[in-house]
Parts: C-alpha cells; sequence; structure tokens
C-alpha cells in the first residue's frame, strides 16, 4: 500500500487528522507500484470516544482525541485466517481497530469472524469487492466494485459500511463523486509500515513507530502470503506497536471515533 514517508505538501498538526481532495502525493502500492491520486486538503481535529466499556484504557468511552493523543489502526485485506490472531491481541491490550475487507475471498469466506469484529467493537468497513484499481476501471465497474464490498459485509453484520479504502490509496474526483453518491466517506493513511514488502516484524514494527503522530491512521495488512514475500510479518509485529505506542500515551480509537464528534462526510479523503 502507500508509502505515508513519500508524501508531499501534507498539512499535519498534533491531534488533528487532515482531509485530502486536490493535493498531490505519491503512493507506493500493495504490490510497489508507485501511484499519484490527486486530493485537496482541509484540516480537521478529531475527537474521539472508545468503544465497548470493560476493555482497558484505548477504548475509554471518556477519551476526547482533542486533548489526547489519539491513533487509529488500520487493517487491509480482512479477514483471512489469521484474524483471530489479531483479534486476539487487541483485546489482550483492549485496542480497537478498523477493518477495511474485502468481500469476495474474504467476508464471504470468513462470515464467522466478521461478525467476532463487530461484536468486539471494531469497525468494519470495506476496501471493495475484489481490490481492482478503481482508477483503472469505468466509473459503472468502480461503483460496482464499492457497492458489492459494502452490500457483503452488510449481510452479515446488518451494518453498511461508510468508509472506505480505495486499493492501493488510489483516488480520483471520479471516485469521490461516487463516493458522494453512496454516502461514503475515503480514508487513506499517514503510517505504512511497507508489510507488503517484508517478512521482518521488527523493521514492521520500527517503522510504524517512526512514522505514527497524534491523530495518524496506521496501515497494516490482514492477509496470508504463500509465497511468504512479504504480509507474513505483521501479526507478531502488533503486541510491539501497541505496546510501545501506548508507552509513549497513545490512545487506540477507531477511524470513525478518530473524527468525532464529526461525521465522515461522503466523498473527502481522510489521512
Amino acid at each position: 500500500m502507500r508509502n505515508a514517508t513519500a508524501a508531499t505538501h501534507r498539512t499535519r498538526a498534533p491531534a488533528a487528522l487532515v482531509t485530502a481532495a486536490a493535493m498531490a502525493f505519491t503512493l507506493s502500492g500493495c504490490d510497489g507500484n508507485d501511484v499519484t491520486p490527486r486530493a485537496g486538503t482541509t484540516q480537521r481535529t478529531p475527537s474521539a470516544s472508545g468503544a465497548a466499556a470493560g476493555f482497558a484504557r484505548s477504548a475509554d468511552r471518556s477519551v476526547d482525541c482533542r486533548k489526547a493523543k489519539c491513533v487509529a489502526l488500520t487493517f487491509d485485506d480482512s479477514p483471512s485466517v489469521r484474524t483471530p490472531r489479531i483479534l486476539d491481541i487487541l483485546r489482550r491490550y483492549g485496542a480497537h481497530a478498523t477493518f477495511f475487507t474485502l468481500g469476495e475471498n474474504h467476508v464471504v469466506r470468513h462470515p464467522g469472524t466478521v461478525r467476532r469484529m463487530a461484536a468486539e467493537g471494531h469497525e468494519v468497513e470495506t476496501l471493495t469487492w475484489s481490490h481492482r484499481i478503481l482508477t483503472a476501471i469505468s466509473p459503472a465497474d468502480a461503483r460496482k466494485e464499492i457497492t458489492r464490498g459494502r452490500d457483503a459485509v452488510a449481510r452479515v453484520i446488518g451494518r453498511r459500511p461508510v468508509l472506505l479504502r480505495p486499493p492501493q490509496g488510489r483516488t480520483s474526483a471520479a471516485i469521490a463523486a461516487i463516493c458522494r453518491q453512496l454516502g461514503m466517506a475515503q480514508v487513506l493513511w499517514s503510517a505504512d509500515a511497507s508489510d507488503y514488502r517484508t517478512t521482518d516484524s521488527a523493521l514492521i514494527t520500527r517503522r510504524i513507530l517512526a512514522r505514527t503522530g497524534p491523530g495518524g491512521i496506521i496501515l497494516l495488512h490482514d492477509r496470508v502470503d504463500p509465497a511468504n514475500r512479504g504480509y507474513n510479518g505483521t501479526v507478531a509485529a502488533i503486541p510491539g506497536i501497541v505496546s510501545a505506542l501506548e508507552a509513549r500515551g497513545y490512545t487506540f480509537v477507531t477511524v470513525t471515533q478518530l473524527l468525532a464528534p464529526a461525521k465522515p462526510r461522503p466523498g473527502e479523503v481522510y489521512e
């Protein structure tokens, strides 16, 4: 996915989330390809409440991200056979995350895991149906990719996603217009471990810790790679990432909680 360190012309501030709609920046996709979407910027100051009571500090409902150091942990390509391990780790730390799911071969194969995500207070959103690059297909096909992925989640948990992560972070004015029509906001990221390129958990941890700031959105992947080219070091990196950031005073919230009390605006791009 995108190498957030390559982004340019970015405006960030402590405890502030940036939205993008006309600013140019460089992305590096899951397959290592470089991408340059166009986006414009406005600055937002998020607030957040935690998730279900009974979890640890990371899920504290009293957290106000206008004052606290909040961060959103997100996973792409969910769910997979490794997702239960990720959920076990997050539960142990009382941390909540946002999962951007794929419908085909993921949601439809692991509906029980999707229900567990929702039941344990995580946010279940969409990465489309089959990870087709939305800017490389027709608007009609892009809309179908988004709606099929969204509806696959809705059939499992009874809630329709309102957040879209465009595959490889590639978006455009046409995709934004589709999202406005569908009532969906787009979510990119600010800290990327490039875990699609390495199986080294220590390296993944170091990269995230070096790139995470207040109000940030962390990108990791929930994927199994039989060829062992990448992704397989991600799960082992999560405890070190969560514990180190909590030691630095961060609170883990979902993306929607990070934006609160504002609501995600359809068509807007958040990073």
